[in-house]
């Protein structure tokens, strides 16, 4: 699945989406260029949900259209690696790390999982890749916030993905574990392209090239567009917002 490299890896053009008849995003037109790393910002209930999973194909807009690596959304999905929170899985189920990093190559369909040595070696050289190959047999709610943070994003890579597209990856880790995991995504955007979702740009004004502000509205910026570097408390004392022109 190969993109000319002339065209954006993905597009919006004019998406619209309504929840019962209310517009949650209103005329999206964003382009987001092969191996950027875009930060996208917004408060909570701005619609950065509904972005992914238009993004991921589980939603449809309403107006518009979404192309990604030239294709639909749900037939681009194999392309996107999703690294959501990992408060998702259940505390209570015992799981290695390793199993965690296998599991996101099977089917829909797999009742009685088995893998294929070689998707043994290959999560191996992931963990190996991010440093946490002595955590494989761990149980991952043992593991440190940061940690979990690193098995999630060797599960997304297993299928190597083009697109890695991340949900509050430091939402609940220290400012030096923070700051490890933006350096490993850092190294990862050198073949991927990535998209994080944040309330918090403490770190990752450092690192991304471009910054969506989301509020219903959407405006896209390069990281030199911006009219100030301070940090404001602009709807809650969780939801931090770069300062700069958009005024979203």
């Amino acid at each position: 699945m190969k993109n000319n490299a002339a065209e954006p890896i993905i597009a919006f053009r004019g998406v619209d989406f309504s929840y019962n008849g209310e517009l949650v995003l209103e005329n999206i037109s964003i382009e987001i260029d092969r191996n950027d790393f875009v930060a996208i910002l917004g408060p909570n209930g701005a619609g950065k949900t509904t972005l992914i999973k238009l993004l991921l194909g589980f939603l449809k807009p309403g107006k518009g259209t979404i192309s990604i690596l030239g294709q639909r959304p749900a037939k681009a999905r194999k392309a996107i690696g999703y690294v959501p929170q990992y408060s998702i899985f259940d505390k209570d189920y015992p799981i290695h790390v390793i199993d965690i990093v296998k599991m996101n190559t099977l089917t829909a369909n797999s009742l009685f999982p088995s893998y294929k040595k070689e998707v043994t070696v290959k999560a191996f050289s992931l963990l190996q890749k991010l440093e946490i190959q002595n955590l494989a047999y761990r149980n991952f709610h043992e593991l440190s916030g940061g940690q979990k943070q690193r098995a999630l994003i060797a599960r997304a890579l297993i299928n190597e993905p083009e697109i890695l597209l991340l949900d509050e990856p430091t939402a609940s880790v220290d400012a030096t574990m923070e700051k490890d995991i933006y350096d490993t995504l850092k190294m990862l955007n050198e073949s991927t392209t990535i998209l994080l979702i944040t309330h918090d740009v403490g770190f990752v004004s450092a690192y991304v090239n471009k910054i969506c502000c989301l509020n219903r509205f959407a405006s896209m910026h390069s990281v030199e567009e911006l009219t100030g570097k301070s940090l404001f408390d602009i709807y809650s004392e969780s939801s931090k917002f770069l300062q700069h022109h958009c005024n979203l």
